[in-house]
């Protein structure tokens, strides 16, 4: 068993994956680097097709006996798993602030209670599942959730902790073992989670974690034929290639994927809260899928909001992180940034007005500007594609059915929020096509209600009885209420 760790800010992290309930350390590694400063945090284990193929064997052999506990016995290991996330709250913050460069402060107050939650949350609705009766004048139906397997989960960069914790909680509390293969680009805090659930004393097998790219690591483990699930967030391109791959084995995939998202300001809006909550889009440089990116402004009031929007954003401090002053941080990779930027200038260049921001920020190498653009035509492709940095488009609108067709007119539908009469916005947002949307409001989330989106923006749903209908098997045991006579007359 590998004990090799590094530090991080006075944090002791494992560069190794986690299988059978040990460390195992490869050959091969990659570099973490902080998106903060270019600091080079360690060099992490990159998983080959041997370490895949014992990760995948260990959940398999674990999971006979982990699936045989019943969600009440299983419940007691998921409390140990949450309180030793919380134990490290602190840990976690500083961890994955230097890892990811998300805000420190917004991981110690909203991601470290809500990935606790996501584990005990999950373990209690657990024990609602099986037991469920359907009453028909013929029989009784007993409809059980049974655990289907070997689940892999898949994370992105943006929100690591809070994402893996997200699904890892209802595959476990369902009984599934898992395989989660953590972000390249943010390894660290899933590294952390495999002590917690060491700590936890959960079987060896039944959480597992593996490191390194998707092209090698994910790769190798979304064509293991042996898994029960996927369950993937990202890109829109990796969903379609996990999505063929497992189609060989016809393995069920949950997809949630990117967005573009229309914030939608109404005649009748407040204006000053509506101004407040876009420039929240900001937030994460950006690097959120669920951000309302695609300001949609009623013409008759767009140069007010404008300019209100302009002195909130003016007053954003864009920074260190680890800074609880810090409102934007930077953006994870120097290839995102780019990425980011080149959208910027071909819009510019394609006759995009450009309000404010749009260039680099000189705080560091790696953050870009807060940036708000105009002038745009609906086919455009910064209008179409998602940008994932702090960067917002504004268009304007004259009638209710205009921006209907407009919030409508990609090919995303994750989110969306809508400012304005409160009975005024509920009657648009039962026209938009989107998973969800935020009222007057944003960012209120909820366990058990369903979060996902439809066209490009993913497949399924998580959250609740959502997410358990994904993680398991669904039997019907059919009970007669009369004796039952067999024949092979039709009449």
């Amino acid at each position: 068993m590998s004990d090799t760790r590094f530090d991080v800010a006075g944090v002791s992290v494992s560069p190794d994956h986690y299988i059978d309930g040990r460390r195992v350390a490869s050959s091969e590694t990659f570099e973490c680097v902080s998106p903060i400063d270019q600091t080079h945090l360690g060099d992490i284990a990159s998983g080959n097709l041997g370490h895949v193929d014992a990760a995948v064997t260990s959940a398999s052999l674990a999971f006979p006996a982990w699936a045989a506990l019943s969600a009440a016995q299983r419940q007691p290991y998921l409390q140990r798993f949450a309180d030793a996330i919380g134990r490290r709250a602190d840990v976690f913050a500083t961890l994955e602030s230097a890892d990811a460069g998300v805000l420190r402060s917004r991981m110690a107050h909203g991601v470290v209670p809500r990935a606790m939650q996501n584990i005990t949350w999950f373990a209690e609705h657990a024990l609602t599942l099986q037991d469920r009766v359907i009453e028909t004048p013929q029989a009784r139906h007993l409809v059980r959730h049974d655990p289907a397997g070997v689940v892999a989960i898949i994370t992105p960069w943006n929100s690591p902790l809070m994402l893996a914790t997200w699904k890892i909680g209802p595959a476990l509390a369902s009984g599934n073992t898992v395989v989660l293969k953590a972000p390249e680009w943010a390894p660290l805090t899933s590294s952390l989670l495999a002590d917690c659930a060491h700590e936890a004393g959960l079987p060896p097998g039944v959480f597992n974690l593996l490191q390194g790219s998707g092209p090698q690591t994910g790769a190798a483990l979304v064509s293991d034929a042996r898994l029960a699930r996927i369950s993937f967030t990202g890109s829109v391109a990796t969903a379609k290639w996990i999505a063929k791959t497992a189609a060989d084995n016809l393995v069920p995939c949950s997809l949630e994927l990117g967005g573009k998202s229309a914030f939608i300001v109404l005649a009748d809006a407040d204006l000053d809260a509506a101004a407040a909550t876009a420039a929240l889009m900001y937030r994460n440089a950006g690097q959120v899928c669920l951000a309302g990116t695609r300001l949609l402004v009623h013409a008759d009031v767009a140069p007010v909001f404008i300019e209100k929007l302009r002195e909130v954003v003016g007053r954003l401090v864009v920074g260190d992180p680890r800074d609880a002053a810090t409102e934007v941080g930077p953006i994870i990779h120097m290839r995102q940034l780019e990425r980011v930027q080149g959208f910027v200038e071909r819009a510019v260049a394609g006759g995009a007005r450009l309000l404010w921001g749009g260039t680099r920020h000189d705080f560091g190498a790696q953050y870009f500007a807060p940036t708000l653009l105009t002038d745009l035509r609906q086919h455009d492709e910064i209008v179409q594609q998602e940008v994932f940095g702090p960067v917002l488009t504004l268009q304007t609108f004259a009638s209710d059915d205009e921006v209907v067709g407009m919030a409508n007119g990609t090919d995303y539908g994750l989110g969306g929020v809508c400012y304005g009469d409160e009975a005024h916005a509920i009657a648009i947002a039962e026209r938009v096509r989107t998973g969800f949307i935020w009222i007057n409001s944003f960012g209120i989330r909820d366990l058990a209600a369903p979060f996902g989106g439809i066209k490009r923006s993913g497949v399924g749903r998580e959250g609740g009885d959502w997410s358990f209908e994904f993680f398991c098997d669904v039997k019907d045991v059919v009970v007669p209420k009369q004796p039952f006579k067999a024949s092979f007359s039709h009449r």
